[in-house]
Protein backbone atom coordinates (compact mmCIF):
# COMPACT_ATOMS: atom_id res chain seq x y z
CA UNK A 1 0.00 0.00 0.00
CA UNK A 2 1.08 3.58 -1.14
CA UNK A 3 0.36 5.67 1.81
CA UNK A 4 0.55 9.89 1.52
CA UNK A 5 0.87 11.40 4.99
CA UNK A 6 -0.21 14.63 5.12
CA UNK A 7 0.67 17.10 8.16
CA UNK A 8 1.41 20.87 9.44
CA UNK A 9 4.19 20.88 11.44
CA UNK A 10 4.28 23.35 14.81
CA UNK A 11 7.47 25.80 15.57
CA UNK A 12 7.95 23.67 19.18
CA UNK A 13 8.30 20.30 18.10
CA UNK A 14 5.27 18.63 19.88
CA UNK A 15 3.43 15.01 20.88
CA UNK A 16 1.38 15.48 17.41
CA UNK A 17 5.21 15.95 15.30
CA UNK A 18 6.60 12.57 17.41
CA UNK A 19 3.14 10.54 16.51
CA UNK A 20 3.41 11.36 12.98
CA UNK A 21 7.18 9.81 13.09
CA UNK A 22 6.69 6.90 14.79
CA UNK A 23 3.26 6.04 12.07
CA UNK A 24 5.38 6.49 9.46
CA UNK A 25 8.01 4.54 10.82
CA UNK A 26 5.73 1.87 11.76
CA UNK A 27 4.14 1.76 7.96
CA UNK A 28 7.58 1.89 6.32
CA UNK A 29 8.66 -1.24 8.74
CA UNK A 30 5.55 -3.30 7.52
CA UNK A 31 6.55 -2.88 3.59
CA UNK A 32 4.52 0.03 2.92
CA UNK A 33 5.79 3.09 0.99
CA UNK A 34 5.10 6.31 2.40
CA UNK A 35 5.12 9.61 0.43
CA UNK A 36 5.07 13.09 2.94
CA UNK A 37 3.52 16.19 2.14
CA UNK A 38 4.70 18.55 5.10
CA UNK A 39 3.95 22.42 5.92
CA UNK A 40 5.86 24.00 8.65
CA UNK A 41 4.71 26.85 10.65
CA UNK A 42 8.36 28.18 10.86
CA UNK A 43 6.47 29.62 7.62
CA UNK A 44 4.84 31.89 9.25
CA UNK A 45 8.16 33.35 11.41
CA UNK A 46 8.89 37.12 10.17
CA UNK A 47 5.99 37.45 7.91
CA UNK A 48 5.43 41.17 7.21
CA UNK A 49 1.08 42.37 8.27
CA UNK A 50 0.25 41.81 4.80
CA UNK A 51 1.48 38.17 4.24
CA UNK A 52 0.00 37.57 8.28
CA UNK A 53 -3.50 38.51 6.78
CA UNK A 54 -3.33 36.25 4.08
CA UNK A 55 -2.20 33.30 6.18
CA UNK A 56 -5.44 34.24 7.88
CA UNK A 57 -7.79 33.09 5.15
CA UNK A 58 -4.54 30.48 3.98
CA UNK A 59 -6.53 28.76 7.39
CA UNK A 60 -9.72 28.33 5.17
CA UNK A 61 -8.60 27.54 1.77
CA UNK A 62 -4.74 27.25 1.26
CA UNK A 63 -4.76 27.67 -2.43
CA UNK A 64 -1.08 26.35 -2.47
CA UNK A 65 -1.57 23.29 -0.56
CA UNK A 66 -4.78 22.39 -2.43
CA UNK A 67 -2.21 22.83 -5.81
CA UNK A 68 1.03 21.02 -4.47
CA UNK A 69 -1.06 18.30 -3.07
CA UNK A 70 -3.32 18.06 -6.60
CA UNK A 71 -0.02 17.65 -8.18
CA UNK A 72 1.53 15.71 -5.44
CA UNK A 73 -1.58 12.61 -5.74
CA UNK A 74 -1.18 12.53 -9.58
CA UNK A 75 2.59 12.14 -9.56
CA UNK A 76 2.32 9.43 -6.68
CA UNK A 77 -1.02 8.17 -6.88
CA UNK A 78 -1.65 7.19 -3.17
CA UNK A 79 -3.67 4.19 -2.12
CA UNK A 80 -4.62 6.41 0.71
CA UNK A 81 -4.07 9.90 2.04
CA UNK A 82 -3.74 10.03 6.13
CA UNK A 83 -3.88 13.67 7.48
CA UNK A 84 -2.76 14.59 10.94
CA UNK A 85 -2.29 17.99 11.88
CA UNK A 86 -3.76 20.61 8.57
CA UNK A 87 -3.83 23.96 10.72
CA UNK A 88 -3.42 26.32 9.31
CA UNK A 89 -1.05 26.11 6.53
CA UNK A 90 -2.32 23.35 4.60
CA UNK A 91 -6.36 23.88 5.42
CA UNK A 92 -9.41 21.58 4.62
CA UNK A 93 -8.60 22.96 1.19
CA UNK A 94 -6.33 19.60 0.92
CA UNK A 95 -9.39 17.09 1.75
CA UNK A 96 -10.95 18.86 -1.95
CA UNK A 97 -7.42 18.02 -3.60
CA UNK A 98 -7.90 14.23 -2.70
CA UNK A 99 -11.91 14.35 -3.30
CA UNK A 100 -10.92 15.45 -6.83
CA UNK A 101 -8.64 12.46 -7.84
CA UNK A 102 -10.77 10.10 -5.79
CA UNK A 103 -8.43 8.90 -3.07
CA UNK A 104 -9.63 8.16 0.36
CA UNK A 105 -8.92 10.39 3.33
CA UNK A 106 -8.32 10.07 6.60
CA UNK A 107 -8.16 12.33 9.31
CA UNK A 108 -6.56 12.01 13.00
CA UNK A 109 -7.62 14.00 15.44
CA UNK A 110 -4.90 14.74 17.82
CA UNK A 111 -6.53 17.86 19.16
CA UNK A 112 -9.80 19.56 19.67
CA UNK A 113 -9.26 22.01 16.48
CA UNK A 114 -12.42 21.30 15.10
CA UNK A 115 -14.57 22.23 18.00
CA UNK A 116 -12.53 25.27 19.72
CA UNK A 117 -10.71 27.28 17.85
CA UNK A 118 -7.92 27.17 20.77
CA UNK A 119 -8.07 23.06 20.23
CA UNK A 120 -7.72 23.12 24.12
CA UNK A 121 -11.16 23.56 25.28
CA UNK A 122 -9.01 25.87 28.19
CA UNK A 123 -9.59 29.58 28.83
CA UNK A 124 -8.56 31.36 32.17
CA UNK A 125 -7.06 28.71 33.71
CA UNK A 126 -10.42 26.38 33.20
CA UNK A 127 -11.89 23.88 31.27
CA UNK A 128 -14.11 25.72 28.51
CA UNK A 129 -16.73 24.27 25.82
CA UNK A 130 -18.49 27.92 25.13
CA UNK A 131 -17.53 26.69 21.67
CA UNK A 132 -18.82 23.23 21.33
CA UNK A 133 -21.48 22.84 18.98
CA UNK A 134 -22.03 26.27 17.52
CA UNK A 135 -22.18 26.64 14.12
CA UNK A 136 -19.75 29.98 14.39
CA UNK A 137 -17.33 29.91 17.44
CA UNK A 138 -17.90 33.83 18.57
CA UNK A 139 -17.50 33.27 22.25
CA UNK A 140 -13.27 31.97 21.07
CA UNK A 141 -13.16 34.87 18.98
CA UNK A 142 -14.70 37.39 22.08
CA UNK A 143 -11.94 36.07 24.50
CA UNK A 144 -8.92 35.64 21.84
CA UNK A 145 -8.38 32.34 23.22
CA UNK A 146 -6.22 31.33 20.02
CA UNK A 147 -2.61 32.50 21.22
CA UNK A 148 -4.50 35.96 22.97
CA UNK A 149 -5.13 37.12 19.83
CA UNK A 150 -8.89 37.94 18.43
CA UNK A 151 -7.51 38.26 14.67
CA UNK A 152 -6.07 34.80 14.77
CA UNK A 153 -8.72 33.27 16.84
CA UNK A 154 -10.87 34.97 14.01
CA UNK A 155 -9.15 33.21 11.32
CA UNK A 156 -9.61 29.48 12.98
CA UNK A 157 -13.30 30.18 13.79
CA UNK A 158 -13.47 31.06 10.09
CA UNK A 159 -11.91 27.94 9.21
CA UNK A 160 -14.16 25.96 11.10
CA UNK A 161 -17.83 28.05 10.41
CA UNK A 162 -17.08 27.90 6.40
CA UNK A 163 -16.21 24.38 6.49
CA UNK A 164 -18.77 23.46 8.43
CA UNK A 165 -21.52 25.66 6.50
CA UNK A 166 -19.97 24.36 2.89
CA UNK A 167 -20.45 20.64 4.01
CA UNK A 168 -16.50 19.66 4.13
CA UNK A 169 -16.27 17.58 7.83
CA UNK A 170 -19.40 15.43 6.73
CA UNK A 171 -18.46 14.91 3.04
CA UNK A 172 -14.76 15.03 2.39
CA UNK A 173 -13.73 12.96 5.16
CA UNK A 174 -14.07 8.75 5.35
CA UNK A 175 -12.93 7.61 8.50
CA UNK A 176 -11.91 10.15 11.67
CA UNK A 177 -9.70 9.00 14.55
CA UNK A 178 -10.06 10.17 18.02
CA UNK A 179 -7.35 8.86 20.24
CA UNK A 180 -10.12 7.80 22.97
CA UNK A 181 -13.52 7.36 23.74
CA UNK A 182 -13.80 10.39 25.80
CA UNK A 183 -12.70 12.41 22.81
CA UNK A 184 -14.64 10.67 20.06
CA UNK A 185 -18.13 11.37 22.12
CA UNK A 186 -17.01 15.04 22.27
CA UNK A 187 -16.33 15.49 18.40
CA UNK A 188 -20.16 13.28 18.23
CA UNK A 189 -21.37 16.17 20.03
CA UNK A 190 -19.77 18.74 18.23
CA UNK A 191 -21.36 17.80 15.00
CA UNK A 192 -18.94 15.26 12.87
CA UNK A 193 -20.76 12.03 11.93
CA UNK A 194 -20.26 9.39 14.55
CA UNK A 195 -20.42 6.50 12.15
CA UNK A 196 -17.06 7.44 10.81
CA UNK A 197 -15.52 8.21 14.13
CA UNK A 198 -13.60 5.34 14.83
CA UNK A 199 -10.73 5.07 18.36
CA UNK A 200 -7.03 4.60 17.68
CA UNK A 201 -4.71 5.50 20.61
CA UNK A 202 -1.39 6.76 20.26
CA UNK A 203 1.14 3.67 20.85
CA UNK A 204 5.12 3.19 22.25
CA UNK A 205 7.40 2.47 19.65
CA UNK A 206 9.95 -0.05 21.22
CA UNK A 207 8.69 -1.75 24.39
CA UNK A 208 10.54 -0.04 27.35
CA UNK A 209 10.50 -2.98 29.36
CA UNK A 210 8.52 -3.38 32.74
CA UNK A 211 10.59 -2.09 35.37
CA UNK A 212 12.34 -3.85 38.25
CA UNK A 213 12.08 -3.01 42.30
CA UNK A 214 10.29 -0.77 44.26
CA UNK A 215 11.22 2.75 42.76
CA UNK A 216 12.92 5.62 44.95
CA UNK A 217 10.97 9.00 43.76
CA UNK A 218 7.83 10.33 42.05
CA UNK A 219 8.23 10.98 38.61
CA UNK A 220 6.02 14.09 36.10
CA UNK A 221 7.14 14.20 32.48
CA UNK A 222 5.85 16.70 30.03
CA UNK A 223 5.49 19.92 29.04
CA UNK A 224 6.56 22.65 31.95
CA UNK A 225 3.28 24.85 31.10
CA UNK A 226 0.30 26.03 32.98
CA UNK A 227 -2.12 23.23 31.33
CA UNK A 228 -0.12 20.39 32.62
CA UNK A 229 -0.88 21.39 36.26
CA UNK A 230 2.29 22.21 37.20
CA UNK A 231 1.09 24.86 40.32
CA UNK A 232 -1.07 22.12 41.57
CA UNK A 233 2.10 19.69 41.65
CA UNK A 234 4.06 22.05 43.56
CA UNK A 235 1.72 23.38 45.71
CA UNK A 236 0.95 19.64 46.81
CA UNK A 237 4.31 18.81 47.66
CA UNK A 238 4.33 21.85 49.58
CA UNK A 239 1.53 20.23 51.99
CA UNK A 240 3.26 17.01 52.00
CA UNK A 241 3.81 15.64 55.71
CA UNK A 242 6.60 13.45 54.86
CA UNK A 243 9.47 13.96 52.56
CA UNK A 244 9.09 12.34 49.37
CA UNK A 245 11.41 13.04 46.67
CA UNK A 246 10.08 14.12 43.18
CA UNK A 247 11.80 14.48 39.95
CA UNK A 248 10.26 16.63 36.95
CA UNK A 249 11.70 16.11 33.62
CA UNK A 250 10.78 18.81 30.72
CA UNK A 251 10.86 21.98 29.66
CA UNK A 252 8.63 24.52 28.24
CA UNK A 253 7.64 28.07 29.45
CA UNK A 254 6.95 27.85 33.05
CA UNK A 255 10.75 26.46 33.43
CA UNK A 256 12.15 29.18 35.01
CA UNK A 257 9.01 30.27 37.40
CA UNK A 258 9.10 26.29 39.07
CA UNK A 259 12.82 26.54 39.74
CA UNK A 260 11.72 29.92 41.33
CA UNK A 261 9.07 27.96 43.38
CA UNK A 262 11.05 25.56 43.91
CA UNK A 263 13.68 27.92 46.07
CA UNK A 264 11.24 30.14 47.19
CA UNK A 265 9.36 27.20 49.00
CA UNK A 266 12.23 25.43 49.68
CA UNK A 267 11.09 21.76 48.38
CA UNK A 268 14.69 20.42 48.67
CA UNK A 269 12.78 17.14 47.63
CA UNK A 270 11.95 18.51 44.48
CA UNK A 271 14.51 17.83 41.89
CA UNK A 272 14.28 19.69 38.01
CA UNK A 273 15.85 17.43 35.88
CA UNK A 274 15.37 19.58 32.38
CA UNK A 275 14.59 18.08 29.20
CA UNK A 276 15.90 14.39 28.86
CA UNK A 277 15.98 12.66 25.23
CA UNK A 278 13.50 9.70 24.81
CA UNK A 279 16.54 6.95 25.37
CA UNK A 280 17.34 9.00 28.91
CA UNK A 281 14.11 9.38 30.23
CA UNK A 282 13.72 5.41 29.73
CA UNK A 283 15.71 4.56 33.28
CA UNK A 284 13.99 7.50 34.73
CA UNK A 285 10.89 5.60 34.50
CA UNK A 286 12.35 2.63 35.82
CA UNK A 287 13.52 4.15 38.79
CA UNK A 288 10.14 6.03 40.10
CA UNK A 289 8.14 4.34 42.39
CA UNK A 290 4.83 6.34 40.00
CA UNK A 291 3.76 8.94 37.51
CA UNK A 292 1.96 11.88 38.14
CA UNK A 293 -0.29 13.30 35.94
CA UNK A 294 -1.66 16.69 37.50
CA UNK A 295 -3.17 18.58 33.98
CA UNK A 296 -5.82 20.99 34.21
CA UNK A 297 -7.03 20.55 31.23
CA UNK A 298 -9.00 18.28 28.39
CA UNK A 299 -5.60 16.24 27.66
CA UNK A 300 -6.05 14.19 24.37
CA UNK A 301 -3.91 10.64 24.67
CA UNK A 302 -0.37 11.81 26.93
CA UNK A 303 2.08 9.19 25.30
CA UNK A 304 3.89 9.35 28.61
CA UNK A 305 1.27 7.56 30.09
CA UNK A 306 1.16 4.47 27.41
CA UNK A 307 5.08 4.83 28.39
CA UNK A 308 4.95 4.36 31.56
CA UNK A 309 2.91 1.93 31.54
CA UNK A 310 5.11 -0.01 28.99
CA UNK A 311 7.26 0.59 32.19
CA UNK A 312 4.96 -1.38 34.41
CA UNK A 313 4.22 1.91 36.41
CA UNK A 314 1.45 3.09 37.66
CA UNK A 315 -0.02 6.51 37.28
CA UNK A 316 -1.92 9.31 39.66
CA UNK A 317 -3.79 11.48 37.17
CA UNK A 318 -6.40 13.98 37.45
CA UNK A 319 -9.95 13.03 37.07
CA UNK A 320 -10.91 14.64 33.98
CA UNK A 321 -11.57 14.19 30.59
CA UNK A 322 -9.66 11.56 28.52
CA UNK A 323 -7.47 10.83 31.79
CA UNK A 324 -10.03 9.21 33.41
CA UNK A 325 -11.01 6.88 30.88
CA UNK A 326 -7.01 5.91 30.11
CA UNK A 327 -6.01 5.71 33.78
CA UNK A 328 -8.20 3.17 35.79
CA UNK A 329 -8.51 4.53 39.36
CA UNK A 330 -7.45 1.34 41.46
CA UNK A 331 -6.51 -0.96 38.63
CA UNK A 332 -3.78 1.35 36.85
CA UNK A 333 -3.18 3.89 38.71
CA UNK A 334 -5.51 6.59 41.37
CA UNK A 335 -7.11 9.52 40.26
CA UNK A 336 -7.38 13.16 42.48
CA UNK A 337 -9.69 15.91 41.72
CA UNK A 338 -8.82 18.24 39.07
CA UNK A 339 -6.77 21.25 40.47
CA UNK A 340 -6.91 20.05 43.99
CA UNK A 341 -3.15 19.88 45.43
CA UNK A 342 -4.63 19.15 49.06
CA UNK A 343 -6.29 15.69 47.68
CA UNK A 344 -3.46 14.86 44.85
CA UNK A 345 -1.67 15.52 48.21
CA UNK A 346 -3.56 12.97 50.16
CA UNK A 347 -3.39 10.01 46.87
CA UNK A 348 0.50 10.63 46.63
CA UNK A 349 0.92 10.01 50.47
CA UNK A 350 -1.14 6.97 50.34
CA UNK A 351 0.43 5.93 47.16
CA UNK A 352 3.69 6.30 48.49
CA UNK A 353 2.83 3.84 51.90
CA UNK A 354 1.35 1.58 49.79
CA UNK A 355 3.96 -0.52 47.79
CA UNK A 356 1.94 -3.60 47.31
CA UNK A 357 -0.71 -2.25 45.84
CA UNK A 358 1.50 0.02 43.27
CA UNK A 359 3.15 -3.13 42.08
CA UNK A 360 -0.16 -4.87 41.66
CA UNK A 361 -1.36 -1.64 39.72
CA UNK A 362 1.83 -1.40 37.75
CA UNK A 363 1.31 -5.64 36.57
CA UNK A 364 -2.50 -4.37 35.47
CA UNK A 365 -0.64 -1.35 33.72
CA UNK A 366 1.77 -3.52 31.79
CA UNK A 367 -0.74 -5.76 30.67
CA UNK A 368 -2.74 -2.70 29.50
CA UNK A 369 0.26 -1.73 27.88
CA UNK A 370 0.32 -5.18 26.32
CA UNK A 371 -3.23 -4.79 25.12
CA UNK A 372 -3.69 -1.76 23.51
CA UNK A 373 -0.29 0.23 22.85
CA UNK A 374 2.46 -1.66 20.72
CA UNK A 375 3.28 -1.11 17.26
CA UNK A 376 1.95 -4.24 16.16
CA UNK A 377 -1.83 -3.36 17.56
CA UNK A 378 -1.55 0.23 16.26
CA UNK A 379 -0.60 -1.41 12.86
CA UNK A 380 -2.91 -3.73 12.83
CA UNK A 381 -6.27 -0.93 14.07
CA UNK A 382 -4.74 1.28 11.12
CA UNK A 383 -5.12 -1.58 8.77
CA UNK A 384 -8.85 -1.72 10.36
CA UNK A 385 -9.26 2.27 9.52
CA UNK A 386 -7.45 2.14 5.60
CA UNK A 387 -9.41 -0.40 4.99
CA UNK A 388 -12.64 1.17 6.44
CA UNK A 389 -11.99 4.35 4.31
CA UNK A 390 -11.38 2.85 1.12
CA UNK A 391 -14.33 1.18 1.57
CA UNK A 392 -16.75 4.01 1.91
CA UNK A 393 -14.80 6.11 -0.68
CA UNK A 394 -15.45 3.13 -3.63
CA UNK A 395 -18.95 3.29 -2.18
CA UNK A 396 -19.30 6.66 -2.56
CA UNK A 397 -17.49 6.77 -6.44
CA UNK A 398 -20.23 4.05 -6.86
CA UNK A 399 -23.12 6.05 -5.99
CA UNK A 400 -21.96 9.39 -7.66
CA UNK A 401 -21.57 7.28 -10.82
CA UNK A 402 -24.87 5.35 -10.75
CA UNK A 403 -27.11 9.15 -9.79
CA UNK A 404 -26.67 10.53 -12.83
CA UNK A 405 -28.45 7.29 -14.74
CA UNK A 406 -31.31 7.61 -12.20
CA UNK A 407 -31.95 11.46 -13.09
CA UNK A 408 -32.20 10.77 -16.56
CA UNK A 409 -34.41 7.83 -16.07
CA UNK A 410 -36.22 10.05 -14.20
CA UNK A 411 -36.23 12.79 -17.25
Amino acid sequence: MKVLIAHNAYQQRGGEDGAVEAETRLLQEHGHIVVRYERHNDELRNRSHLATLAAGREAVWAARSFRELRALIAREAPDIVHFHNTFPLISPAAYYACAEAGVPVVQTLHNYRLLCPAATFRRDGKVCEACLGRSVPWPGVLHGCYRGSRSATAAAAAMLAVHRAIGTWREKVDVYVALTEFARRKFIEGGLPSERIVVKPNFVESDLGPKQGQGDYALFVGRLSEEKGLGVLLNAWGRLRELIPLRIVGDGPLREEIAGVIRTKKLKSVDLLGPLSRSEITPVMHGARFLILPSVCYENFPLTVAEAFACGLSVIASRLGAMAEIIEDGATGVHFSPGDPEDLARRVEWAWSHPHELREMGRTARSEYEDKYTGERNYKRSMEIYERAVQRSSACASYAIREPSVDKARG
